[in-house]
């Protein structure tokens, strides 16, 4: 299933900014989402921006993608940590109530290697 066909259902309705990558093109247009007050920042597709020019206004487009990415990065860094440090890089499907508990002790795992110096340098 496509992301941009789910998007509505990954926000809880609080949110007032929501920052996807490019698979999420064109989400504010979609029916769904046409009446909601979030504001969605969704990344240029790859190929675009890598065509951007040195046109001062391609400059300005490229910082912005450049902020879009900063902000996300901080929420993919503890998937980066699951794939990479635990070794969970596919799952096979077993339903969700089988392959949720084991995701929620992953990501807890995850705040904790990612805070451990922080962890340690309190201790």
């Amino acid at each position: 299933m496509s992301d941009v066909t789910v998007a509505r259902d990954l926000v809880h309705g609080e949110e007032s900014d929501v920052f996807g990558d490019a698979g999420y093109q064109g989400v504010q247009n979609r029916e769904e989402n046409v009446d909601s007050t979030v504001k969605w920042y969704v990344a240029m597709r790859p190929g675009k921006r890598r065509a951007l020019g040195d046109h001062p206004w391609q400059r300005m487009l490229e910082e912005i993608e450049h902020c879009k990415a900063q902000i996300r990065a901080k929420a993919e860094h503890a998937f980066c940590v699951i794939k990479r440090q635990f070794g969970y890089a596919k799952v096979r499907y077993r339903g969700l109530a089988k392959n949720t508990p084991p995701l929620h002790t992953l990501f807890a795992l995850s705040n904790l290697w990612m805070a451990r110096r922080a962890l340690l340098d309190t201790g």
